[in-house]
Parts: C-alpha cells; structure tokens; sequence
C-alpha cells in the first residue's frame, strides 16, 4: 500500500467576466420582452408577470459579485440568454478538453511532471460536451499521458468523487501517477431567464496532481482520509439527455436546464453534509481544533457559513473557510479546488485541511489533508 499525496493543483479562469449590473441589465431587458409579449395574458390574469432581478438582491442571496464565462455576449443578449460556442470539427480539440488542457499544464508544472508521467486521467465535472469518445480520453491524449482515462459525473461532488478514487488507484499500485481535472461550463446548463437562478453559476477548469507521496518532488498534501456519500433527491435536477428525442420533448422546456428546489436543499443538505464531515474526522481522529482550513463547495455563502460553524463548533475565522464565490460564482465540482488552489500555499508542515463538496444527487464528499 502507497501514501497518495496532492502534489499540484491547477486552475483556468475564462477571459470574460460578467458582472452582476450587468447580467441584471439584460435579463430585466428580457423580463420586459417577456411582459411585453404576454400583455394581455397577464391583464386577463392568466399569467404572472416576469420581476426584475437587481444586484442587490443577488449578493444578498449568494454573496455572489461576478462570474467568469467562456461567452458573456449570448448571455447577455436578451434576445437569446445562453452561451454562443463556436461548433469545432471532429479533429480539433473539444472546449473542455482545451480548458482541462490549461488546468492540467498548471497542476503538472506545480507537480514538477509532465504529461508522460500521469497514468490515470479522470474528467470529473457536472456536465460533459458529448456521450463518447470520453472527454478524459482525449485530455489523456492531449497531454501524452499513458494508462487510461475516464469521465465521472457527479454534479457538484464530482471532484472530490474523482479524488477518492484516484487516491484509492495510487494507494493500492494500481497506477502511480493521477490527473482528477474538472472543466465545469455551467452557464451552459443555467437557464439565465429564471430570476430565482440566473446567477448562480459561472465557468472554469481546476485539477490536481494525485501520486504517491514518496514521489513527490517538491511541498505536498498527504491525503489521509477520503469519504463519500449520496442519498436520492429531485431537488436538483437537469431532465436533458440523449433519450429527449425519444419522448418527443424537442421544445423549449425549462426542466431540461438546471432545476432546484432552494429551500428544500438548503435545508436538507446543511444538515446531511455537517455530520457526514464531522463524522468522517470523528473517525480518523480528528477534532475541530486540529484544522487549519475548510475549503467548501462554492454555492451560497450562507450556507458555507452555516457548515464552517457547525464543524468547528464557532464562527470560522476568514482565512479558515476562505470564499471564492463573491468572484467564481458556483462552480459546481470546481468550487472546492478554487479555494484549495487560491489558499493552501501558506499551509505550514503538519497543517491540516478537509476539502468538501456537495450538490446534487444529493451527494458529499470529503478529503482529510495534511500539509507536508
């Protein structure tokens, strides 16, 4: 049995920014279309008229500021309110595999390796481009890397999901060298023209180095402990898939796009992702007073907020339970790594960290680390 260790990590960030004035100008521009178009529908009482968002209400929300995007133009074009992507031919790289190509570069460079080194790819995210060849199969190719690849889904758990089964891989000798890289395009899946929602997600790459810890070459994170679990809920959910053209449901249906029941998860969750973490420390040994950081999944930060108080049992200490998501927005399974990647380098030999996401399905994940 080996130690796997977290020895690079990597992050994308997409040119574009979209702000919350400015996603609040377009979709109020969209709202009044809307209005507009269904006048007499709404005066006969048949319909309720679309309200405006603003920006205010958004970051009261969310604690949500900006978000990053691979195309802000489509977004905020009130005419149309999703992503406009260049289709790419067969023989060019895919746009997740090229955002995953960037991440996984930083994360080897980090790592002090190069793509020939890595033996296992995994592609963990919410959302991958197409069914097959998987997307993990072409970064592998991409980076030169050798041994084998695959796609993993598990919403917004997916990274820590990819992590604990390429720590499992390293640790048995099964492989000896991991990529677990997550290209999240989530204003791809967002439905922009629904108030309760349309700023809730942004776009980004992260990934990390996962290989045995006598491997590495230079500072590390022992991963001592992973641990993952799922309970079924439609409280999030997204009904697109490939058998839509089989129920004939080609139209234009907001269940076919991001779909959450807020309260229901906020309160549902909370609870389920408190214990599960202070479950998973209780048994390695750990206590609250033994953690230096808690870097959370990025939803809303009331609700990491609520989280970083049940598990050290006291209001966190910023630099403890660092946020990124006034600036990323939700990144879905990217939004854990974000924080790790942005604030771990000043972690001291013999510091600890619990890595944490969880989202839909419902679905955690946790990872106990320890700064070598």
């Amino acid at each position: 049995m080996y130690q796997p260790a977290i020895t690079g990590c990597g992050l994308f960030t997409p040119s574009q920014i979209i702000t919350n004035d400015e996603l609040v100008v377009a979709f109020n521009a969209y709202a009044d279309r809307w209005n507009a178009e269904h006048a007499e529908a709404i005066a006969a009482g048949e319909a309720e008229p679309m309200q405006h968002s603003s920006a205010g209400f958004i970051e009261s929300a969310s604690g949500i500021e900006q978000r990053f995007v691979m195309d802000k133009e489509g977004v905020l074009d009130p005419a149309r309110m999703f992503p406009k992507l260049t289709a790419r031919p067969d023989d060019q790289p895919g746009i997740m595999a090229e955002m995953a190509l960037d991440a996984c570069g930083k994360a080897l460079a980090m790592a002090g390796r190069q793509g020939a080194d890595v033996d296992l790819v995994i592609c963990a995210a919410s959302n991958h481009e197409r069914a097959y060849p998987a997307v993990a199969i072409e970064i592998q190719d991409l980076l030169g890397a050798k041994g084998f690849a695959f796609d993993m889904n598990v919403a917004c758990s997916s990274a820590t999901f990819g992590i604990q089964a390429a720590a499992d891989m390293v640790r048995s000798g099964s492989v000896r060298c991991a990529i677990v890289v997550n290209p999240e395009i989530c204003s791809a899946h967002l439905e922009w023209r629904d108030r309760d929602c349309h700023f809730i997600f942004g776009d980004v790459a992260t990934a990390v180095v996962i290989e045995r810890a006598e491997d590495a070459a230079g500072d590390h994170f022992v991963i001592h402990s992973t641990r993952c679990a799922t309970q079924f809920s439609n409280n999030i959910r997204n009904n697109d898939g490939f058998l839509r053209r089989t129920h004939d449901q080609m139209e234009d249906r907001r269940d076919m796009q991001f779909m959450q029941n807020g309260r229901k998860v906020f309160k549902e969750v909370l609870p389920m992702v408190s214990a599960h973490i202070a479950a998973h420390m209780e048994a390695e040994g750990w206590t609250a007073d033994d953690l230096k950081r808690l870097w959370l999944h990025q939803a809303n930060k009331t609700m990491n907020d609520f989280i970083g108080r049940k598990v050290l049992g006291r209001v966190p200490e910023p630099a403890e339970q660092p946020n990124i998501l006034q600036d990323y927005a939700n990144t879905s399974s990217a939004g854990s790594i974000i924080a790790f990647a942005k604030h771990s380098a000043d972690m001291a030999p013999g510091d600890k960290g619990v890595i944490c996401s969880f989202g839909a399905g419902y679905s955690v994940g946790s990872v106990l680390v320890e700064r070598a």
